[in-house]
């Protein structure tokens, strides 16, 4: 009995002592595992660098580092959820007083950290004959301040005549504009190898001619990559505030009057007695008055006529 105990305590002690070996033996080769380095030659980096910037740019990267490098697309998809819109609003406020919505949408614009484009003023006449002030201002503001600066307008105004909002996605044409120069800065070392090399002075003198063209080229697409970096990065609002004006009352339209003869009688008869009355006013004021006043007068001057004016007799 004794000696079964013993072969079964020998067999498990064996069975552990091979389990132990085995797992030595597989920890360092999963650890060795990783350590193992692929060395890529030049001639098997990607032929996706077709441009000559690319090809250089990519010895670069090998010559600078002895690992090898993989293009995983993490920068282009990076690149491509940022978008350059260009935002551009027009909006139309009636407000209680000019002068203090100007004053009140420069403050909105200083906080935005943004600028005045233009501005203009004017007058303009109401029926009431007073002169009422209109006022046009175009801002711009950061893209980050855009709907923020919009939302800060419409509480200057009693009343949002007008709101227009729109955006323009430029960001295609950027890259686009980004591939041109990585194109055209290419050319220009390539001409400047060509330069370099040129044996006359007439060679010379052309190839330093299309360096000059592209060039030009580079400082045309720059400009204009920086005008698009701008204009997406700055957001133009233009702001129109016009007073309010008083109600205009309703005129009232004339009613036709209808004839009616008896009122016509009764105007007639009492126009007829007011005369009647005027003339026996005036008979009672001239017997009354003037007769007794101009009388005497007037018979004193007839009698000193008649003793002037008189003949004498002649002799019988």
């Amino acid at each position: 009995m004794k000696s079964h105990v013993r072969a079964i305590a020998f067999s498990v002690l064996l069975s552990a002592l091979f389990l132990g070996a085995c797992g030595g033996a597989a920890a360092p080769a999963a650890t060795e595992a990783p350590a193992m380095v692929y060395e890529v030659a030049p001639a098997e980096i990607p032929a996706a660098a077709e441009s000559e910037a690319g090809a250089d740019a990519a010895k670069q990267d090998l010559g600078s580092s002895a690992l090898p490098v993989y293009n995983t697309g993490a920068e282009s998809s990076a690149a491509s959820t940022i978008h350059m819109i260009i935002k551009n609003a027009e909006i139309k406020l009636q407000v209680e007083s000019t002068d203090i919505a100007i004053d009140r949408a420069t403050q909105v614009v200083g906080d935005a950290d943004g600028y005045i484009i233009s501005s203009r003023v004017w007058y303009q006449a109401h029926y009431d004959g007073k002169n009422y002030k209109y006022a046009t201002i175009t801002i711009g503001v950061p893209v980050q301040q855009f709907e923020r600066t919009l939302s800060r307008l419409r509480g200057l105004a009693v009343q949002v005549v007008d709101e227009t909002a729109s955006g323009e996605d430029v960001t295609d044409q950027f890259v686009d504009l980004q591939s041109q120069l990585t194109n055209l800065e290419a050319t220009r070392e390539r001409i400047k190898s060509f330069l370099d090399q040129a044996k006359t002075v007439d060679e010379a003198l052309r190839i330093n001619q299309e360096l000059a063209n592209v060039e030009a080229q580079i400082e045309q697409i720059k400009g204009q990559m920086n005008y698009l970096q701008d204009r997406s990065s700055y957001s133009t609002i233009t702001i129109n505030f016009e007073p309010v004006l008083p109600e205009i009352l309703p005129t009232p339209t004339p009613e036709p009057i209808p004839w009616q003869p008896g009122e016509t009688f009764k105007d007639a008869r009492e126009t007829v007695t007011r005369a009647y009355q005027g003339i026996m006013d005036f008979l009672i004021w001239f017997f009354v008055v003037l007769v007794p006043i101009l009388a005497p007068p007037v018979l004193v001057i007839w009698l000193l006529w008649k003793l002037f004016t008189r003949k004498p007799n002649k002799p019988a």
